[in-house]
């Protein structure tokens, strides 16, 4: 009996002080873990709080704008960076379906407004190094038969490289509101097809040739899987922009352009056009925004 106590006081006596250190290395309140439990432990601990850290730095600064780059496309100054995008889009409470938003405008304080380019009639490749120096966020709205002709998709597609979006203004651009809602439907799941096959997914954002619609083409265009009708409240002309209201931008406004050469720009390239438009948006405070981020 006495040899069983003592080799329990023994035993006793080598496991205490190895549970009262791992205890110590641990932080455990009872038990006692073995060393591989506790290093497990210890690295995960380690793992979070590294986890932690990175979660409550702030995000890298963009790259500064190159200035440059500005100067050689006639601009004085680089624009404004954006501020950050808001945390919920316009359309995703739209559910697949139903009636598509009508927007005119961004509902934003950010003195931000959104440029779209239609059609696809000019393909100038001086406009693609423009957008790509400046990295110029815009949105295309093309016609099909537009976009298809002389160098073809091919070079929206280097635009879309760029990540500006690329959605729909259906097959022909005819004036919908003339047209039965079978025509209208086949006008715009015609082009939500087209764009899907070539980018990957159908389009959420429409605009009707010439702004012209009805309840026919709301209800056309929720169908073919568009969650947003995009208007707009500014359009671009070759020197300056004519607006709806006001005679002056207002926050989250779009702006309306198209693409176009010499012989609708009466000489003038779309190149030194674009760079009008984006003075006039400096001269008034306002930076241009990546129209997706919103809707």
């Amino acid at each position: 009996m006495s040899t069983t106590v003592s080799g329990l006081r023994a035993a006793l006596a080598t496991a205490l002080p190895v549970c009262a250190a791992t205890l110590l290395l641990t932080g455990l309140l009872s038990g006692c873990s073995s060393g591989a439990d506790a290093g497990a432990d210890a690295g995960k601990g380690e793992r979070t709080r590294a986890s932690e850290k990175a979660a409550a730095r702030p995000p890298a600064p963009a790259p500064e704008p190159d200035a440059d780059a500005y100067r050689r496309w006639g601009l004085d100054k680089p624009l404004a960076a954006p501020p950050a995008p808001p945390a919920r889009k316009l359309t995703e409470s739209v559910r697949a379906g139903s009636a598509p938003l009508l927007v005119r405008r961004v509902p934003t304080r950010d003195k931000v407004v959104f440029v779209t380019i239609d059609d696809g009639a000019e393909k100038d490749p001086e406009f693609v190094k423009m957008a790509e120096d400046l990295k110029l966020p815009l949105t295309m709205f093309l016609t099909d038969d537009i976009a298809r002709a002389g160098r073809g998709y091919p070079y929206f597609d280097r635009l879309h490289a760029l990540g500006n979006g690329v959605h729909n203004h259906t097959l022909g651009h005819p004036n919908l509101r003339t047209l039965t809602p079978d025509a209208q439907r086949r006008q715009i799941c015609g082009q939500q097809d087209a764009l899907a096959k070539r980018y990957g997914a159908r389009p959420t954002l429409f605009r009707p040739p010439y702004g012209n619609y009805n309840d026919a083409t709301l209800a056309a265009a929720g169908g073919c899987g568009v969650k947003a009708v995009v208007l707009w409240e500014a359009t671009m002309q070759i020197n300056d922009m004519r607006y709806a209201q006001g005679g002056k931008l207002r926050p989250g406004d779009i702006v309306l352009a198209h693409f176009r050469g010499p012989k609708e720009l009466k000489g003038t390239s779309m190149t030194r056009m674009t760079a009008n438009m984006l003075r006039s948006i400096q001269k008034q405070g306002y930076t241009v925004a990546r129209l997706e981020d919103y809707l």
